[in-house]
């Protein structure tokens, strides 16, 4: 099966395994899942880390965060293509939720018919649009 996580769970996920839910671990380790994340999460990532936010020794370089993306962890970066702009422009704004890189990620998962794991509860508030979300409990 597909799955799209959010930017949280990559960082947990390489970054802190005691944060992630025994359901979302199971997801990940699971080899006959196909594990995507968005171009915007990889964006992020970059920004977070070049502006000294990420501290880890595990990477050096913004380009050892695509590195572990694509060859060590084999996850598959789902680059932002006009529908998911279109889904985006008909995606229904919510309260209290205005971050416009999760909306973009939403549009996506959505867009592509694909469970978008996150540790972010307003999601929630999404699934009345289409989007099956898998909540991160830990």
């Amino acid at each position: 099966m597909r799955y799209l996580i959010d930017t949280n769970i990559f960082m947990f996920h390489t970054l802190a395994h005691d944060k992630l839910g025994d359901d979302v671990l199971d997801i990940l380790k699971d080899y006959g899942n196909i594990i995507h994340i968005s171009s915007e999460s990889v964006k992020e990532l970059i920004h977070v880390f070049q502006n000294g936010r990420i501290k880890t020794r595990r990477w050096k370089r913004p380009e050892d965060i695509l590195h572990c993306i694509k060859e060590e962890l084999g996850f598959t970066i789902n680059y932002v293509k006009e529908e998911h702009l279109f889904t985006l422009s008909r995606l229904e704004p919510v309260a209290g939720h205005n971050d416009p890189t999760d909306r973009l990620i939403i549009a996506q998962a959505v867009t592509e018919r694909m469970p978008l794991i996150s540790s972010d509860r307003k999601f929630e508030a999404y699934r009345k649009q289409h989007l099956e979300f898998i909540f991160n409990r830990i």
